[in-house]
């Protein structure tokens, strides 16, 4: 369990994060990932980085029982501030990794995992995954920056505000997953486009990354932050709080069909295909089996 780092080839370093049951981080996961992302691109012999997960999903975001738990032990803040600090810390640590990071995706990306892959040079995916900011239905806000960097403005809007979530055939008839392919080739998809990368010239690659960086027409580390802002408001204010009491009742009325959700496309017309799943679709809610949100 944790954050472990292999070279399976020349010039490829795989951070593999792996925390059951659905990889929701606790603080010192996002600061652990963090130093094995930067770790591998301070090496000069790294010419691509490959992010993947054990388990059942790639994210599940941050763990709140871990800031529920001292919440009701200490009523102090430590966690919430802790996790804020290990998210922009991972995030930051992905964008800034001095060769190109390569994201392998697969089950349920949410939360922090937006963060992580919305920062990556790439992602390759499993026909399973889906992505998606269940935030507001968590109390909490933030990752926006990164979902912007997935789908189209107007798209990204819609999903958060609805927590729904897309699924890799939809990112990438967008544009911003590489390839899909099946559960049991991802790891191979993924080493593949790392190979193609890593093939390049050393110091070359490096010069690609930093000039490709600045010319990203939005700043993503002051943009998150600037984020991060609004969840501490709504932590301090109570409102936090109050959304995430209701989060197991919900849970409970979804499992056994007793609360309904309205069935509307992704552009809200009813009655048509429904593209962009419900928080039910996805399990987003039973599956998982914790309360996970990125801050």
């Amino acid at each position: 369990m944790g954050v472990s780092t292999s070279s399976p080839e020349k010039g490829i370093v795989v951070v593999t994060v792996d925390f059951p049951p659905v990889n929701a981080l606790p603080v010192r996961g996002w600061f652990d990932l963090a130093d094995a992302v930067r770790a591998a691109g301070r090496d000069p012999g790294t010419r691509c980085v490959v992010l993947t997960a054990g388990g059942r999903g790639f994210n599940a975001g941050v763990d709140i029982k871990e800031m529920q738990r001292e919440a009701r032990e200490t009523g102090g803040h430590h966690a919430l501030v802790g996790a804020n600090r290990g998210c922009f810390e991972a995030f930051a640590a992905v964008y800034e990794c001095e060769v190109p990071v390569v994201a392998a995706v697969h089950g349920f990306c949410l939360g922090g995992g937006i963060g992580l892959v919305g920062n990556a040079d790439a992602i390759v995916a499993s026909e399973d995954a889906t992505f998606g900011l269940p935030e507001l239905d968590r109390g909490a806000l933030g990752a926006a920056t990164h979902l912007a960097r997935l789908v189209p403005g107007h798209l990204m809007r819609a999903l958060y505000y609805t927590a729904r979530t897309a699924t890799a055939a939809e990112l990438h008839a967008h544009g911003s997953v590489w390839k899909v392919v099946r559960r049991e080739e991802l790891r191979d998809a993924a080493l593949e486009l790392a190979r193609e990368i890593a093939a390049k010239d050393g110091e070359l690659i490096r010069l690609a990354k930093a000039a490709l960086n600045g010319i990203d027409p939005v700043d993503v580390r002051r943009s998150y932050r600037f984020e991060q802002g609004f969840t501490f408001e709504a932590n301090l204010s109570g409102v936090a709080d109050r959304v995430r009491g209701t989060f197991g009742r919900q849970a409970a009325e979804a499992a056994t069909g007793t609360a309904e959700t309205p069935r509307h496309g992704a552009h809200g017309a009813p009655g048509e295909h429904e593209r962009y799943g419900t928080p039910e679709d996805h399990g987003r809610h039973g599956e998982h089996g914790e309360q996970e949100a990125c801050q």
